[in-house]
């Protein structure tokens, strides 16, 4: 598939090659784990255990690959599987990783719990500003990592100008695109060196598969995840390969309805007496509007929000709401609703990056806006 068709025909058809025996036009799934070899050593297209490699999840992975600009897409178990993946190929004991003061919180739980224990360091810091993120490196740095927007203050990172200090140092760049997907921002063109996705999310989109994904445009960096990917073996099962595999054909139509959802939302919770703080990257007043509106197509379906009357009254706003589900997670299309501070960044409590006790997290799915509309106003009071 050539990478000069639209971002909306790559979705659709890279890696949906027909079905060579049937003519299907979409991928099987090869609910195999084994595969008949011609002779000892003789694969039948490279495939010979599904771990090391399945034509199900083969198709996302060049699929993924396109959408981003990537020279490979590796698709895993989940989106801290991506992540474990990749540390542990980037780094060794005694490395050191800037990470931001505002990240999910199952990310900084990865770094604080898991990878500590095995000697990795990390600094944490203001991603947005770029003196500071300077300022966090050491010696002993080998990656800068980033999310943008980020989860779930909706914080935005100039990527290219932070590109710019990775260079400058030796060290990699790693972005976690989950909340943009490649459809609003694509990282790789901007200087980064990996993309991390949740694809449980925004690609997936439809809140029925867990899957997780690295993109790099660098060969020799490919070879070595790929490599640790069969290693390791946290792969992407056949069936939510091809789950979000068939998400992603509607990615670009639903990041639409998301982000025009969301920018009615954020202006209903500008105006409401009972919201002290809107979070949402497209509105004017919001510290990374322009790096926003320079890097991003369009600024996407979530939205913060703080709540007069401090924690309880946030907590009560998520139990009031009907028609937003309360739950953890985001991306898909029906619109969710939590509080970040209890539920997805508990794990966070009491460190640099605790969040707001008064802070609301929205997904914003792709209801009727009205409906959603009615709904904050009653959940709000």
């Amino acid at each position: 598939m050539s990478d000069q068709h639209s971002f909306e025909t790559l979705a659709i058809h890279a890696g949906n090659m027909a079905d060579p025996l049937t003519g299907a036009v979409v991928p099987p799934i090869y609910q195999v784990s084994t595969y008949k070899q011609d002779g000892v050593g003789g694969l039948r297209g490279g495939y010979e255990y599904s771990r090391s490699a399945n034509p199900t999840r083969t198709a996302l992975e060049e699929n993924l690959a396109a959408l981003e600009g990537g020279r490979r897409g590796l698709a895993f178990a989940s989106g801290l599987a991506a992540e474990d993946c990749l540390l542990r190929t980037l780094l060794t004991p005694g490395d050191h990783v800037v990470i931001p003061n505002d990240a999910y919180g199952g990310t900084f739980r990865l770094f604080a719990k898991v990878a500590s224990r095995w000697g990795v360091e990390f600094s944490v810091a203001d991603t947005s500003d770029v003196s500071a993120v300077r300022a966090a490196l050491t010696p002993r740095t080998k990656a800068i990592w980033v999310e943008t927007p980020s989860n779930p203050l909706l914080g935005i990172t100039d990527i290219a100008a932070v590109a710019g200090v990775a260079r400058q140092a030796g060290v990699r760049l790693v972005v976690d695109n989950t909340f943009a997907s490649p459809y609003l921002q694509q990282p790789l063109s901007l200087g980064a060196d990996v993309v991390v996705h949740s694809t449980t999310k925004y690609m997936g989109g439809h809140s029925d598969v867990v899957g997780g994904a690295l993109v790099v445009g660098d060969p020799e960096l490919a070879e070595e995840l790929a490599y640790h990917q069969n290693a390791m073996g946290a792969v992407a099962g056949p069936f939510d390969a091809w789950l979000v595999l068939r998400g992603i054909k509607t990615l670009a139509v639903r990041m639409d309805r998301h982000d025009a959802n969301a920018t009615k939302v954020a202006d209903l919770l500008t105006r409401h007496p009972k919201v002290t703080q809107v979070l949402y990257p497209g509105l004017p007043e919001h510290p990374g509007h322009e790096v926003a509106a320079k890097q991003m197509k369009a600024f996407g379906g979530m939205v913060s929000f703080r709540v007069a009357g401090g924690e309880e009254a946030a907590v009560e706003v998520c139990n009031r709401a009907k028609l937003f589900t309360l739950g953890e997670s985001l991306g898909g299309v029906e619109s969710l609703i939590e509080h970040p501070g209890r539920m997805t960044h508990a794990s966070t409590a009491g460190s640099l990056l605790e969040v707001p006790a008064d802070l609301v997290r929205l997904s914003v799915g792709i209801e009727n806006a009205d409906d959603l509309l009615a709904d904050l106003t009653q959940a709000l009071g």
